[in-house]
């Protein structure tokens, strides 16, 4: 089956990942990408798909429902993929508006849109469509330490401002399939990690602080346990949802993987040191690096105050998805950290200039 999809917010992390899997499996499909660029979006993550004939950049924001009508109708959508959000905690604290802006306004304007194009207009009406939502385990709130994980079931209760506007936006997608009759699906996914990951989130900030031999602040202490999922793996679990998943339904995405926050950057810092006694190159081209001066990179470990509203453990339970769609994993925590840690040492051009701004 052939698709056109629309997929906002593909300048960021996840949504940039997504593209390059994408069209690397799907060679006949054509992707138009709508993103805002606002400070975690970045046009030098689609690179490597900018000069594919069946790639479209559009410089936009999902609020605009005129302009996404118009690409639903010109480009002949009949996939639309969200990934756009506002999603760093600790700026959903100190600014929450955007985070409502975008995530709740911005989520009912696509639907909007979609609805319009999709059921309403007798000219442009069609069966053959799906409104994908990618959404977050963090809508499930926190769990103790010998809870089950979050299933597809589990009662929302958001504790920050950001967790409560996709929990927003998540009934909103909800209600636009059971009131409307819009096709959708939703996917709830464990915290990512990988290539293009934005320098202001926990593994990226700590290894381009490494290299930089700056401190590796660890909030509190450092306990908090959060599920990993490798990105590719994500992109992997949401194109089985779009061939398998059933109308109106959730999926939880996981990576089978719970770590402390602290025990993530052990494991950063052991390979760190690992890399630069195994690459002697390494050392002169990131010479304030611990290991570069014949320092232990644990050395930087900081611990600083917990942040307001800090979540103790999420865990996400995938057997939905595994049972129903064939989904698993493919990297385990090691094996993926492994591959980021890699990409990151050899990427120094694309993150350099986002630190500087972020």
């Amino acid at each position: 089956m052939t698709r056109n999809l629309l997929i906002t917010g593909a300048a960021g992390f996840i949504g940039s990942n997504f593209v390059h899997y994408w069209m690397d499996k799907h060679a006949e499909d054509r992707v138009v990408v709508l993103d805002a660029l606002t400070y975690a979006g970045n046009l030098a993550n689609l690179d490597p798909v900018k000069d594919n004939p069946r790639f479209r950049f559009v410089h936009g924001d999902i609020r605009d429902q005129a302009l996404v009508e118009e690409l639903l109708r010109s480009e002949h959508i009949d996939t639309l993929v969200h990934f756009a959000a506002e999603s760093h905690v600790d700026r959903s604290i100190s600014g929450p508006d955007a985070f409502i802006e975008t995530n709740i306004l911005g989520t009912h304007s696509l639907l909007k849109a979609a609805r319009t194009v999709w059921l309403d207009d007798p000219e442009t009406r069609t069966d053959n469509h799906r409104f994908h939502h990618v959404s977050t385990d963090e809508v499930y709130g926190s769990l103790e330490a010998n809870d089950p994980a979050f299933t597809e079931t589990t009662p929302y209760a958001p504790n920050s401002p950001y967790s409560a506007s996709k929990a927003a936006s998540d009934h909103l997608v909800r209600a636009y399939h059971h009131t409307y009759g819009l096709k959708v699906t939703t996917s709830n996914c464990s915290n990512n990690y990988g290539p293009y990951h934005f320098p202001e989130k926990l593994i990226p900030l700590c290894i381009t602080n490494i290299l930089h031999g700056l401190p590796l602040p660890i909030y509190g202490d450092g306990k908090n346990i959060r599920d990993w999922l490798f990105v590719a793996d994500h992109a992997r679990g949401i194109e089985l949802i779009l061939e398998k998943g059933i109308l109106g339904e959730v999926y939880n995405i996981g990576g089978n993987n719970e770590w402390t926050n602290i025990d993530i950057i052990r494991l950063i810092c052991q390979l760190m040191d690992s890399a630069f006694a195994s690459d002697p190159e390494l050392a002169a081209r990131y010479p304030a690096a611990p290991a570069a001066q014949g320092k232990a990179t644990e050395s930087l470990i900081t611990f600083v105050k917990d942040r307001a509203g800090h979540d103790r453990r999420y865990a996400i339970d995938a057997r939905k998805a595994q049972r129903e769609l064939g989904y698993t994993p493919a990297e385990s925590f090691e094996s993926g950290i492994r591959l980021t840690l890699d990409w990151f040492l050899h990427n120094e051009a694309w993150w350099q200039p986002l630190r500087a701004r972020s």
